[in-house]
């Protein structure tokens, strides 16, 4: 870079250890030894880490596209803007389970993770388009506002929870890996915990946003 003479380093590391944390914990001392150096001279990590930082820093731009696009497309769906915020909010209702699963199985959040996150939001807020339009459709075939929340949560029980199985399911050959691991597990704790969030919170907030009482 800049025409400047340098000597690059490089390793494998062991089974199990992802290159962040292994830089992560050496570069503190790498700083040290840099103090050390005459002027002129640097420390720069490369590699996959910095591929990883490029690629989030690429993420984070087109995030606001991305949510744009993602709740637009929901307006087209549902043809109404408090339904399509319902389902909208309920994306990050599987935050905890991905920070959970992580920190049991010892897994980083890293790039890799991030993109298991955004995948697993649109898992999450599919499942709540169904139940959405569940109710919805009750509620046009006359049935009161209370019963035909209560009832439709029951009926897309199954249907939810074997979607999420599915996805559940089809992560688990992944986890073992060591670069896609992460994005195996933010997906596999994610839809745990948003399957039962969403199957419990998505009616109460649909009930409080409409202002919907019990008969």
């Amino acid at each position: 870079e800049n025409r400047d003479y340098a000597i690059t380093v490089q390793s494998d590391i062991v089974e199990g250890l992802q290159g962040a944390t292994v830089t992560n914990e050496l570069l503190p001392k790498l700083k040290e030894v840099e103090a050390k150096w005459p002027l002129g001279y640097s420390i720069q990590v490369a590699g996959a880490v910095e591929e990883s930082s490029k690629g989030q820093g690429s993420i984070a731009a087109g995030v606001p596209i991305m949510l744009f696009i993602t709740f637009t497309l929901l307006m087209l769906q549902l043809h109404s803007f408090s339904r399509a915020m319902l389902v909208f909010l309920t994306g990050p209702l599987g935050i905890a389970g991905v920070a959970g699963a992580l920190i049991l199985l010892g897994r980083p959040f890293g790039f890799v993770a991030l993109l298991g996150v955004i995948a697993l939001m649109g898992m999450i807020q599919r499942n709540s388009v169904i139940l959405i339009d569940q109710i919805e459709q009750d509620r046009a075939q006359g049935i009161p506002a209370w019963d035909a929340i209560v009832e439709s949560a029951v009926r897309r029980v199954r249907a939810v929870a074997l979607r999420a199985a599915a996805g559940v399911l089809a992560t688990i050959p992944l986890s073992r890996s060591v670069f896609w691991g992460p994005m195996a597990v933010a997906i596999m704790g994610g839809l745990i915990v948003a399957t039962l969030l969403t199957l419990l919170a998505l009616p109460a907030m649909y009930a409080a946003w409409f202002r919907v009482r019990r008969e």
